[in-house]
């Protein structure tokens, strides 16, 4: 009898055990996985770094953080330059990148769109003083600074007799024309619209017709097309509950239609 009990006892812990440890393993198996994403810092107003708090904040820092939350998955966002984006997604080490991407029929030869999420298109800028450059024509033979690896970069390599300066930032470009090293700025209308409302560029005068009509998308790799089907469906609730525009009211200072 008294081995009977202490085989019960011992078969009584061993359940017990067992129990546990399938316990921690439904754990470790409902972990979820942050979404990494990497951006730009350098391109407000879609995204850069508060000055006081150090955070990373724009449109699409807020856009892609709403995302996650709607997915169920925290957002873990890496500073990262525009050009170097597309060599981290290829080398794995981030899931998606968003920072005023547009979308391309030469990017989706290596990259996944996302559906569009914003509209936008580049603009030409000059000094306020400078009165002979009035639309694109008069580029030809000018000095133009745009950042390296964009749409800008690839709209002034097609005006004859420019002389290209490529930079890093938006800011340095603007840096430039301040110093009279350039004659003008090719970069997207929002951009140089809101740095001009916060001071960060003035004496500029911005040449109203665009040159472009341009889509921006959130990019992965080719294979990740389930995560992008998942990105669509999110950006759409996003949309559906207003949030979308809560987030374009913030940063443009109206409502999205």
């Amino acid at each position: 009898m008294k081995i009977f009990t202490k085989l019960l006892a011992i078969l009584s812990i061993c359940i017990f055990f067992t129990g546990c440890g399938d316990e921690s393993k439904s754990e470790s198996e409902v972990k979820v996985e942050p979404l990494k994403v990497g951006a730009s810092i350098a391109f407000p107003p879609f995204g850069f770094k508060d000055d006081s708090s150090r955070d990373y904040q724009g449109f699409d820092i807020d856009l892609i953080r709403a995302i996650g939350r709607e997915l169920g998955r925290p957002v873990q966002l890496s500073s990262i330059s525009f050009d170097g984006l597309v060599p981290t997604i290829q080398s794995k080490n981030i899931d998606l990148a968003i920072s005023g991407i547009t979308i391309t029929d030469e990017r989706k030869k290596s990259l996944l769109f996302s559906d569009p999420y914003f509209e936008s298109g580049l603009q030409i800028v000059v000094r306020d003083d400078n009165t002979s450059i009035n639309s694109l024509e008069d580029l030809k033979g000018k000095r133009i600074a745009v950042q390296i690896g964009t749409t800008s970069d690839a709209q002034a390599q097609q005006i004859e007799d420019a002389i290209l300066t490529k930079l890093d930032t938006p800011v340095e470009c603007f840096e430039e024309l301040a110093k009279n090293q350039v004659d003008a700025v090719i970069n997207d209308r929002p951009s140089n619209a809101f740095m001009l409302a916060r001071g960060q560029i003035a004496n500029v005068r911005m040449i109203q017709e665009l040159l472009t009509y341009e889509e921006y998308g959130i990019a992965a790799m080719p294979d990740r097309a389930e995560l992008i089907q998942q990105i669509n469906d999110a950006l759409k609730k996003v949309r559906d509950s207003g949030e979308y525009y809560r987030i374009y009211a913030k940063w443009f200072g109206e409502q999205k239609d």
